[in-house]
């Protein structure tokens, strides 16, 4: 039996397919992935992500936790900034990759997968064993609506008495929101558009998903599930956990050398990473775009001159580019942008080749 978010009510309302994902039963579309897509590139979507796990960690040893148990340099985390990492195992590969939020002083939050929720509780209360700060999970007390597009600022602003347009990318600002008390407001995203990702306690959930929906109406707000997300983030390149990243991958190989900082001192999984870095990286996450008709899908082999070379993590159909587009790790001597390559579509090569990600500017 999968869970619900706070949400779920009005999912089916509103004509929702739903599908289980990460355990929950979650909405993939409500009309079509492309209408829902294109609407976040050119207007405004809403999101219900509330099946996203957040653990608070607080006190005058919480951000030695963070540094310990993260890649990136909280150290360097303002109050009210959020920034990306994740959190590598003692072997050098990802747990997950997360968004730490520094809400105040001593008191910071990390906002993980779904999938992951246990896991990573498990891995970073282990952590924290030596350290003693103290750590709790509000993953089910908390909903998550998140709302991105050119216009979601316009929207938003609506309701909130902050003045968002001060709010820079990774921003965060604690307060009452809309009548919910306690609300969290970040311009954290998955998207690459302008996004307002915003945490409630479950009891406001739907009065504030509901008024979000009114504020929108003069932009054409759309209802958008898995399918425009898991495609908004691919054109942008950004990570899947699960597809792009695991336990077993290293954040240099996955292209995530940006958010490793071996600099800051010791952390999970530093010496094994630094290790890697010095050997040198074997392979690399890569993306590629199709030169022939054809729809790259996870698990599909890539190939170079007969040869399989790697396997697609993950891949769809551009709704902006209108083009096959796809991401997989393979060996340095092929990563070359222009690299012809081909892609082993039910037994067929179909041609395709590497490009730079994002594979959209914003």
């Amino acid at each position: 039996m999968n869970k619900t978010t706070t949400l779920h009510s009005l999912h089916l309302e509103a004509g929702a397919k739903m599908v289980p994902f990460a355990g929950y039963d979650m909405p993939v579309r409500y009309s079509s992935d492309k209408k829902e897509h294109l609407a976040v590139r050119n207007s405004v979507g809403i999101f219900d992500v509330s099946h996203m796990g957040e653990f608070i960690i607080r006190g005058p040893k919480a951000l030695e936790l963070v540094q310990k148990v993260s890649s990136n340099d909280a150290s360097k985390l303002v109050p009210g900034k959020a920034h990306y990492s994740c959190m590598p195992n003692q072997q050098g590969g990802i747990v997950d990759d997360v968004i730490i939020y520094h809400i105040r002083e001593d008191q910071y939050m990390i906002v993980v997968n779904a999938s992951n929720i246990e896991k990573d509780w498990n891995w970073v209360s282990e952590s924290n064993q030596s350290i003693g700060a103290e750590l709790i999970d509000i993953s089910q007390e908390t909903s998550l609506i998140a709302l991105s597009g050119p216009k979601a600022e316009a929207t938003l602003q609506k309701l909130a008495d902050h003045d968002l347009s001060t709010m820079g990318t990774y921003h965060c600002w604690k307060g009452t929101f809309n009548g919910a008390e306690k609300s969290l407001i970040a311009t954290t995203g998955y998207t690459g558009e302008r996004t307002f990702e915003v945490f409630v306690y479950n009891k406001y959930a739907e009065k504030t998903w509901n008024d979000i929906l009114e504020a929108g109406k003069e932009f054409d707000l759309e209802l958008c599930g898995l399918g425009a997300r898991d495609t908004l983030r691919l054109e942008m390149g950004y990570m899947l956990y699960g597809n792009d990243i695991n336990d077993e991958t290293s954040p240099l190989e996955a292209g995530l050398g940006w958010i490793t900082k071996l600099k800051k001192g010791p952390f999970n999984g530093s010496e094994a990473i630094s290790k890697l870095k010095a050997e040198g990286l074997q392979k690399r996450m890569t993306g590629f775009k199709m030169k022939e008709r054809g729809i790259p899908r996870a698990g599909y082999e890539i190939a170079k001159g007969g040869q399989v070379i790697g396997k697609v993590t993950s891949g769809s159909m551009s709704p902006v580019l209108n083009e096959g587009i796809g991401m997989g790790y393979l060996p340095m001597e092929h990563r070359e942008a222009g690299t012809e390559i081909e892609i082993l579509i039910r037994n067929k090569a179909v041609k395709a080749e590497v490009v730079k990600t994002p594979f959209i500017q914003k």
